[in-house]
């Protein structure tokens, strides 16, 4: 389909966005920070976040200087917090085997810690003019209409034919601008729900639309059912008021973050306070119930408070800090929790 492209960077140039903060001074450090904010995140999201970002880190060599819980704080509330690490790692890399000169390849790229193929074509594509053909999750969705592609959507077969489309519809020219089109087009006119038919350039080659499938493709993936975890979550707080945060581990939710303890009952809660808090006193007041939802389920956070006078028998420090929400600290903390965590601080 020849005329794929250029329809829409006509289009593009009437209708798409031209002032998002990443496409001015299109660096390739600064392309991939956006392309990975933008990771199952809205535009309208990610520009607050990448603005501070670029502000604090604003080259690959400060992002891997930096500290990780700096790195996370900066993400705080951002959510897949798996990226922000990657990035860190990344740029990590990057300065020690490339002497922190980004890397244009795609096979160099794709190497990086969180930078798949499409990632590493857009980077490539948007700041270099590669002819890159990318394949997110608004670019799927337009090339499933235009082609009629069906079948399940993380099938070899269909990622297949996709990629094969993909990389036919690249222009010999105007690659980045291209790039920035399709994904525009997907993200603001053929949308998931109640796309734009009427106003798309594309109307008369649409096989979705011929075929009244419009709303059938791309497939819907098949989702288990959905299920809830309940934990307890213990609010130890000290005299002063600050309250005891653990680091949870790399992997899992909330990865390299900091939440105050949770258990999956009281009575592990209450172990807890016997053993590891001094003069540890339950506060049987009732706290409400917390609920956050991730993508695969549902959290169901119960807090209780302990009153204490401190750490038992350990050394604080390391994964352990006391949290003072008067002057918090610059650390990672998820949305939810930090909600929690000034809803539960004394008044001043």
């Amino acid at each position: 389909m020849p005329s794929l492209a250029q329809a829409l960077i006509e289009w593009h140039a009437a209708h798409g966005r031209h002032d998002l903060p990443w496409q001015q001074d299109r660096s390739p450090y600064r392309v991939w920070v956006s392309e990975i904010m933008l990771q199952q995140t809205q535009v309208i999201t990610v520009l607050g976040y990448y603005q501070r970002f670029l502000q604090r880190f604003p080259d690959v060599a400060s992002l891997a200087a930096a500290p990780l819980d700096e790195v996370l704080h900066l993400w705080s509330g951002l959510g897949y917090y798996s990226r922000a690490r990657n990035l860190k790692r990344a740029a990590e890399r990057i300065v020690a085997e490339y002497g922190g000169e980004f890397p244009i390849t795609r096979e160099a790229l794709s190497e990086l810690p969180g930078i798949g193929r499409s990632t590493a074509a857009a980077i490539l594509a948007l700041s270099q003019g590669q002819r890159e053909a990318i394949l997110d999750g608004n670019v799927r969705r337009v090339l499933s209409r235009v082609y009629g592609i069906d079948g399940a959507p993380a099938a070899l077969e269909t990622l297949r034919r996709l990629w094969a489309c993909a990389e036919s519809a690249l222009p010999a020219r105007e690659v980045a601008t291209y790039t920035q089109a399709i994904m525009d087009f997907g993200a603001t006119l053929c949308t998931r729900h109640e796309p734009l038919c009427m106003h798309c350039p594309l109307r008369a080659e649409c096989v979705a639309l011929a075929t009244g499938r419009v709303q059938e493709l791309p497939a819907r993936r098949t989702r288990a059912a959905r299920r809830t975890r309940a934990v307890i979550m213990l609010l130890a707080t000290r005299g002063d008021g600050d309250v005891l945060l653990q680091r949870r581990p790399s992997q899992g939710i909330w990865g390299g973050l900091w939440a105050p303890p949770d258990f999956e009952n009281r009575e592990a809660a209450e172990q807890f306070c016997g053993s590891r808090l001094q003069r540890a006193q339950l506060d049987g007041a009732a706290l409400p119930v917390l609920r956050h939802g991730f993508t695969h389920f549902d959290l169901e956070i119960t807090p209780i408070r302990a009153l204490c006078e401190g750490l038992a028998g350990v050394m604080e420090g390391g994964d352990t800090l006391w949290y003072n929400a008067r002057q918090p600290p610059r650390i990672g903390l998820p949305a939810p929790i930090a909600t929690l965590l000034s809803a539960a601080s004394p008044p001043p």
